[in-house]
């Protein structure tokens, strides 16, 4: 019961169809039908996808009361997975062949002797899978939060949320898009008449010694410029260095934060390699700050932030935004159905806290303040930065 208790990690998808006011028996229904460990679209496929309850790896039952609360449906994917390992396959063979030419050790295998091993070991693999012996399971929590049209998954691995894509879309007709930074800031472009300015916008060079270009790290088939999460991460810094603590955000809240407990950076030309710094604030150590002197570039970092009263704990990966480790406040008065109804209230409140300030981001980066900012925030990595000579001293 991830969603329902504990701390939370997940990637976010945003519901493009279908629209849904609230759950009704239809969807129960259909994850019913759907069920992990009843339904069987394939016996041959070494992975089969299904729905859980929720609860734990073999609940199977699904029901409005128990799945439903505050217009949001908890509930889990479990991946089976019945397939011998590559390497335990690849050993097999070796053996055959082994056998084969027992007695002429040193010679090569022919192509019927080749063929010969392949086959043994395929009607191996039949036996062991037909035993269950390589059969395993897992589970990953989700939560289908209608009013936002916002879909929270417990895993971010690509091949996961493939997966569960793949399964949401065939048991429900669902569209869904992966929200990560570059996503969020071409959600704002548009909403704010922008998008040409996001259409030019390329990775920022920081420091006259750096040379330009992508990151080492971004995919060349990426859809959505995902490396303002990076820019992101390190102007927020800055800001809470030089501005406060504290941002005023577009529905005129305010947000107070600070880095806390891990920061992860690494070089964005793939040079100098990556550095982790464990720290109650670990943006205060001089080597978090030798770090971005030398052209580090911010790629998860711990965050504190408290708004509307409400405090919470996580740590953001800065091109995908997905969240990991995050705790939230619970309500000491709360009872029953409240304690959840009141926990997922506070997980909406944390997402849509993450996307004001990254609005705040894009109004600045997407505008003609940003090089004012460029110019301080190069000052600041700079080496003759009195900060800098401070640290050095």
């Amino acid at each position: 019961m991830a969603f329902l208790s504990g701390s939370l990690t997940f990637e976010r998808f945003r519901i493009l169809t279908p629209e849904v006011a609230m759950f009704g028996l239809e969807h129960i229904e259909r994850m019913q039908e759907l069920t992990a460990g009843e339904y069987q679209p394939n016996s041959e496929d070494a992975v089969h996808l299904g729905f859980l309850g929720g609860s734990h790896l073999f609940d199977q039952t699904f029901d409005l009361e128990k799945n439903v609360f505050n217009d949001a449906l908890h509930f889990a994917m479990r991946i089976d997975t019945n397939q011998v390992p590559s390497a335990i396959r690849k050993a097999w063979i070796q053996m055959e062949l082994a056998a084969l030419m027992a007695e002429n050790p040193d010679r090569k295998p022919n192509k019927r002797e080749k063929e010969q091993a392949r086959e043994a070991v395929e009607q191996r693999v039949e036996a062991e899978v037909a035993s269950g012996k390589y059969h395993r399971m897992s589970q990953v929590p989700a939560l289908w939060d209608a009013p936002t049209s916002m879909m929270y998954f417990g895993a971010s691995s690509s091949t996961a949320c493939s997966s569960f894509a793949d399964l949401m879309t065939h048991a429900f007709e669902m569209e869904l898009d992966r929200i990560g930074s570059g996503y969020l800031a071409g959600q704002w472009a548009q909403s704010h008449g922008t998008t040409a300015a996001l259409d030019d916008v390329r990775p920022t060079v920081f420091h006259p010694e750096h040379t330009g270009g992508d990151n080492a790290w971004a995919s060349s088939d990426a859809l959505h410029p995902d490396f303002l999460g990076n820019e992101f991460l390190l102007w927020l810094w800055h800001t809470l260095e030089h501005d406060g603590d504290t941002l005023k955000l577009s529905d005129d809240t305010e947000v107070t934060v600070m880095f806390s407990k891990s920061l992860t950076l690494e070089c964005p030309a793939g040079i100098s390699g990556r550095e982790s710094i464990s720290a109650e604030i670990p943006t205060r150590l001089p080597e978090a700050l030798e770090a971005i002197r030398s052209g580090k570039l911010p790629r998860k970092a711990g965050l504190t932030m408290v708004r509307l009263g409400q405090q919470y704990e996580l740590t953001l990966q800065a091109e995908s935004f997905s969240v990991s480790g995050a705790k939230v406040q619970k309500d000491e008065d709360a009872q029953g159905r409240e304690v959840f109804e009141g926990r997922i209230e506070a997980i909406r409140q944390l997402s849509e806290t993450i996307d004001l300030m990254f609005e705040v981001f894009c109004r600045v980066r997407l505008s003609g303040g940003w090089e004012e900012q460029v110019q301080r925030i190069s000052q600041w990595v700079s080496p003759l930065h009195p900060e800098r000579q401070r640290n050095a001293a």
